[in-house]
């Protein structure tokens, strides 16, 4: 099935109406994560109820999956998957870098996605006529570089601290085979490779509502998303996004060791 861009545009100006008005508004933040710092806001929470109401009074035999309210109806071959913030972190700091997201997948497989920048203007989004962007700059069809060497790519991930044990080596050994690496902006670095600005992004340990949008606008822009291990990556896990299919398969075999 196709989904319109004026519904994604609908879900990004409700989300942004309760996003907007609370970035650095210094409002409160609660941890959900005892031992460590998920953090979660009121905006968080807003802007997930208005995107699951959107749904359900558009596509009521829909499921939802989000991360701050839950699962509903997951047996339907229809799934959307939100993450109302991806960059909480980010959000709290006051830096906009974070972004909406919202995926539809089809029988388990990712069909349409977009992240929706509102402090900056931005929508990237992927249907049934590919990946594109409205924006500063005006609209324009996404397409990934033609990189195919480590040494030609710039390669972000959020942290390296998210490596953990022998895997943390293996990723310091890839870091210094690429030419440049950056670290943090969560869903934008990926956006940033469907728009042709980065060649790889390597996350560890993502949930689906962290990923499942991206995976539509990454790869009807010329990209290619799996596992680390080249699995899909609907279900989350440890990701690898790269610009073209010879680069993915390099960083794959590096990051392996």
């Amino acid at each position: 099935m196709d989904i319109s861009l004026d519904f994604m545009r609908r879900i990004a100006r409700a989300a942004a109406a309760e996003t907007l008005p609370r970035f650095r508004s210094q409002g409160t933040v609660t941890n959900k994560l005892a031992g460590s710092f998920d953090p979660v806001t009121e905006a968080d929470r807003e802007a997930e109820r208005v995107i699951r109401a959107l749904i359900s009074a558009e596509y009521p035999d829909h499921g939802i999956l989000g991360e701050e309210h839950g699962s509903e109806n997951t047996t339907s071959r229809h799934v959307w998957v939100i993450d109302p913030i991806d960059g909480t972190r980010a959000f709290i700091s006051g830096i906009p870098v974070w972004g909406t997201l919202v995926g539809l997948t089809v029988d388990g497989d990712a069909v349409a996605g977009m992240m929706s920048q509102p402090f900056t203007g931005e929508l990237f989004y992927a249907n049934a006529s590919g990946s594109h962007f409205e924006g500063p700059g005006g609209p324009r069809r996404l397409a990934t570089r033609k990189t195919t060497e480590l040494a030609q790519a710039t390669l972000f991930t959020t942290t390296p601290a998210l490596f953990e044990g022998d895997a943390r080596k293996r990723y310091d050994q890839f870091e210094t085979k690429v030419q440049l690496a950056r670290y943090g902006t969560d869903c934008y670095a990926f956006a940033m490779l469907a728009a042709g600005s980065v060649d790889i992004v390597a996350d560890p340990g993502l949930k689906p509502y962290d990923i499942v949008a991206l995976i539509p606008i990454i790869e009807k822009a010329g990209g290619v998303i799996t596992t680390f291990e080249g699995g899909p990556a609907e279900k989350g896990g440890d990701i690898l996004a790269a610009a073209t299919p010879e680069l993915h398969a390099a960083a794959m075999a590096a990051l392996r060791g």
